[in-house]
């Protein structure tokens, strides 16, 4: 299966834009076909990343799938719709960004899906996250790990546990982007399966980290909530990383990259 993926104006990446229908539909056919597939989002923060390591940038151009996962995306690859004129019809209308909590409670809706794998977050969250999960997918057997403390030696382990599992799909969350870095570094030992990089999903869909009311999502003000809930850990990303990419955004511009 070959996904379309379209620009996104000014930030100078691509993505598959997508709503839960359709993603529900592209996991049906990913979980049939059986080979290793990756999901993935684009936010400010994994377009920073993308113009900055090589590593995450080719491990996103080379994804399955690459969502639109934050307002300010949406809405430019939104301009980017509207511009095209003739061609607009062509590409869906998203009215919202799909993230992973926009999602993962459709999973009950894909075909053949019985062995599901969390892999991150707490004990508790990850817990938590599991028996969720084993309620929106009834008929799936649901394993988690939980990723506190990653180092060699849990990585190691995490490969072994997948192996031994053998799931179709795995939520993998270990925050951005430390997900990315070992799923590319990984993912040719790792068994056949869809990965999907979920970052704090796990937490929210335990319940322990609350999510941001949908109204703010569509005003485009998800980082405020988060920046009351979370001031140091979010506090850079809405201050300090704008300015990184504008600047990245600017060097690729008097290069010649558009």
């Amino acid at each position: 299966m070959t996904l379309q993926r379209q620009a996104v104006p000014i930030l100078g990446v691509d993505a598959t834009p997508l709503d839960v229908d359709g993603l529900t539909a592209v996991l049906n056919g990913f979980v049939a076909d059986g080979t290793t597939r990756t999901v993935v989002g684009h936010n400010l923060h994994s377009v920073t990343l993308f113009h900055s390591e090589p590593e995450f940038r080719k491990f996103y151009q080379n994804s399955d799938v690459v969502l639109l996962d934050g307002a300010p995306v949406l809405w430019l690859w939104g301009r980017g719709r509207q511009k095209a004129g003739g061609e607009a019809s062509a590409r869906p209308v998203m009215d919202y960004r799909l993230g992973s909590t926009d999602w993962i409670p459709a999973l009950g809706r894909v075909n053949g899906l019985h062995r599901i794998a969390v892999l991150g977050a707490g004990a508790a969250a990850n817990a938590k996250a599991v028996a969720k999960l084993q309620a929106i997918v009834p008929g799936a057997a649901v394993s988690g790990m939980p990723g506190e403390g990653w180092d060699p030696d849990l990585e190691e382990k995490a490969a072994a546990w997948l192996a031994e599992v053998q799931p179709q799909l795995v939520l993998i969350g270990l925050g951005m982007p430390l997900q990315e870095e070992v799923l590319w570094r990984r993912l040719p030992s790792l068994p056949p399966a869809v990965y999907c990089a979920v970052g704090g999903a796990i937490e929210q869909i335990a319940g322990i980290q609350k999510l941001a009311p949908r109204w703010l999502g569509r005003m485009g003000l998800e980082w405020a909530w988060r920046l009351l809930l979370h001031p140091r850990r979010v506090a850079y990303r809405v201050f300090g990383e704008p300015w990184v990419l504008l600047g990245l955004l600017l060097r690729r511009r008097l290069r010649g990259q558009g």
